[in-house]
């Protein structure tokens, strides 16, 4: 049989390991790092914890879901060190995280409403062609014609073939960037979602989106459909998705001419944050446990 942690009032890291399928070095590892506070030792050294430890222990496993790993440990040693203060001040950054991707995915379900839209005007005669559209932005206003240049943008916003070194997509000053009618260039579409030019490569590479080369300058070009697949492949990375999983996504988009194939993952997603959300309150309930038993211990 087990100590009881409860009632117990010196309690060996084995006791505290057993309860929670950790091992003892895990424990251990814990409170050097300072999710746990100090053990006493004995006089032969060996540590010696206390239910304000098993408390603590419970606390930090409990966070963990809805905080990870990072944030859950720096909410701990923040607790520990008696800045309680900036301990809940990193609680509320995962509860404003949370919302924001909340917020990320009301966005996505958003563009695909959009996308829904704009393929049914394909369908019925009533929308342009790929090649004829002007490029979008992120709130999906047009880019008109005459936004972009007539040559071969500034060196600044270059996106030469073969260019993949660090800097050498920074998007051109103001409207040099655009490439008007034909689509848009990797400066301006990384600098309105927020992102590096190389991630946009990083993308291509993954087959994720599949710009076309100015025949002028050489210089990548995102048309209607590149820009839509980096639009969601954006908001899907935002939502916790890996490039492995996004592609077949983007891919099933593409051959089915619609979003429709995104429904299900739209699902899990909404499943996700539901669970995340109540790992914060079990988290946040754990937390305010050890919180009161350390005041009461003083």
């Amino acid at each position: 049989m087990g100590r009881n942690l409860q009632s117990a009032e010196r309690l060996r890291p084995v006791d505290l390991a057993r309860g929670h399928g950790l091992s003892t070095q895990a424990v251990r590892n814990y409170e050097a790092d300072g999710i746990l506070p100090p053990a006493e030792r004995t006089d032969h050294g060996y540590r010696t914890y206390t239910p304000l430890h098993a408390r603590a222990l419970r606390a930090f496993l409990a966070l963990l879901p809805g905080h990870g790993h990072r944030a859950a440990a720096s909410i701990m040693r923040a607790v520990n060190e008696d800045a309680v203060e900036e301990a809940l001040r990193l609680v509320d950054e995962s509860h404003v995280q949370l919302l924001d991707d909340r917020r990320t995915l009301q966005a996505v379900e958003s563009a695909l409403r959009d996308l829904r839209s704009a393929g049914s005007g394909r369908s019925s005669g009533s929308g342009r062609s790929a090649g004829s559209a002007g490029a979008t932005g992120e709130a999906g206003a047009p880019v008109s014609a005459g936004s972009g240049p007539t040559g071969p943008a500034p060196a600044s916003g270059a996106d030469r073939p073969g260019a993949d070194r660090p800097g050498a997509d920074r998007p051109g000053a103001g409207s040099a960037g655009a490439a008007g009618a034909r689509g848009m260039f990797i400066g301006p579409l990384a600098e309105e979602l927020g992102i590096r030019p190389a991630t946009l490569r990083k993308w291509e590479a993954a087959g994720l989106v599949g710009p076309r080369r100015d025949p002028l300058t050489g210089y990548r070009v995102y048309d209607e459909a590149a820009v839509r697949d980096a639009r969601l492949t954006h908001q899907l990375r935002r939502g916790g998705y890996l490039l492995e999983q996004i592609a077949p996504l983007i891919a099933q988009v593409r051959a089915a001419g619609g979003p429709e194939p995104l429904e299900d993952a739209l699902r899990d997603w909404h499943g996700r944050l539901a669970t995340r959300a109540r790992a914060l309150l079990s988290g946040a309930a754990e937390l305010d446990s050890y919180l009161g038993e350390r005041e009461r211990r003083g």
